[in-house]
């Protein structure tokens, strides 16, 4: 446990500068100095406004979000013993662009494209989980079975339903709505003022999967061994299945269809970590974090005044990556 402890604070040491680098970073440049006096004594000067209304809200939604995405990433990784799972594999991320997509092209305000990415996200939700009740509640009794193959294929089959219709929708928007459609599709924190939503959910995530780590870690040698040694198998699954979803409609709610985050970071972390979820998971919420504040920042900074959608910059720090992973880990055999 004393690996894990130093692993943590080294994370949320790391953490801490990438917040402090996202603060003092863009066109009004501010000394670290002065982005912490301001943070606790703000004043009226130009700077803490800039701080305290648009770059702290924007940071800790951008750090909330990309905990949220890079923990349920593990958790799908476990619960379809797929190494190449994400958040949005079960279409998630489709459903909540299809309602996101339908606000935006009614001209809502941003508070309407939230509701209705969530209100999309769930739908995704129910449909996946219902019909995928009976591969959810069957307990394999051979190895050579994939733990949960209707749960996959169901969501593959919906996100490529909701790819048609977000294409469906793309051709019928106006030109004056289609920018704004295709930065929401690109992941954008830009238009993000609930910074506390994420976080919040974020902690409560980890304090309802945190408990089920031993389980989760039983779950990966099969679900018939798990059985065998007493976990509720059928159980923990709709749990995990429940977490993981909720957290990835949050995210996509709150930043769009931000990709690779929930993917590489707990790959990266298995090779420092291992495959102990008590380990990997809070660990997971603070390299996720890090990693989307930093891409966040990369964002809003490196064209500034223009931005980047962030999931542009997710992308093509994502790909690189997760190709050396591969190598490493064929290297390794």
């Amino acid at each position: 446990m004393v690996r894990a402890l130093q692993l943590w604070l080294l994370l949320a040491l790391f953490a801490g500068a990438a917040m402090l680098l996202a603060l003092a970073s863009g066109s009004l440049a501010i000394a670290p100095a002065d982005v912490l006096r301001l943070l606790w004594q703000p004043d009226g000067g130009s700077a803490a406004q800039v701080l305290h209304t648009l770059r702290l809200p924007r940071a800790l939604a951008a750090f909330g979000v990309g905990g949220l995405l890079a923990v349920a990433g593990a958790l799908m990784q476990v619960l379809l013993r797929n190494p190449l799972a994400d958040p949005y594999v079960l279409g998630i991320s489709g459903g909540a662009a299809v309602g996101a997509l339908l606000a935006l092209l009614l001209a809502g305000s941003a508070l309407l494209v939230n509701a209705g990415a969530f209100a999309g996200a769930m739908v995704t939700i129910v449909l996946v989980f219902a019909l995928a009740q009976r591969d959810l509640s069957r307990v394999d009794t051979t190895a050579r079975l994939e733990s949960a193959p209707r749960l996959l294929l169901t969501g593959v089959m919906l996100a490529a339903l909701w790819s048609a219709v977000i294409t469906l929708l793309l051709m019928l928007a106006p030109e004056a709505r289609l920018r704004g459609m295709l930065f929401w599709l690109a992941g954008d924190l830009g238009g993000s003022d609930a910074s506390g939503w994420p976080l919040a959910v974020l902690a409560v995530l980890l304090l309802a999967a945190w408990p089920l780590a031993r389980e989760l870690n039983v779950l990966l040698r099969g679900a018939a061994s798990a059985q065998a040694l007493g976990v509720s198998v059928v159980r923990l699954r709709r749990v995990v299945y429940l977490l993981a979803s909720l957290a990835t409609a949050v995210a996509v709610t709150t930043g769009g269809a931000i990709g690779f985050v929930g993917l590489v970071v707990p790959h990266a972390l298995r090779l420092v970590a291992g495959n102990d979820q008590r380990v990997l998971l809070p660990a997971c919420a603070l390299a996720g974090g890090t990693l989307l504040l930093l891409a966040d920042t990369l964002a809003r900074t490196v064209v500034a005044p223009q931005q980047l959608p962030v999931g542009v910059i997710t992308a093509l720090l994502g790909v690189p990556t997760f190709i050396a992973l591969l190598l490493h880990r064929g290297g390794r055999r």
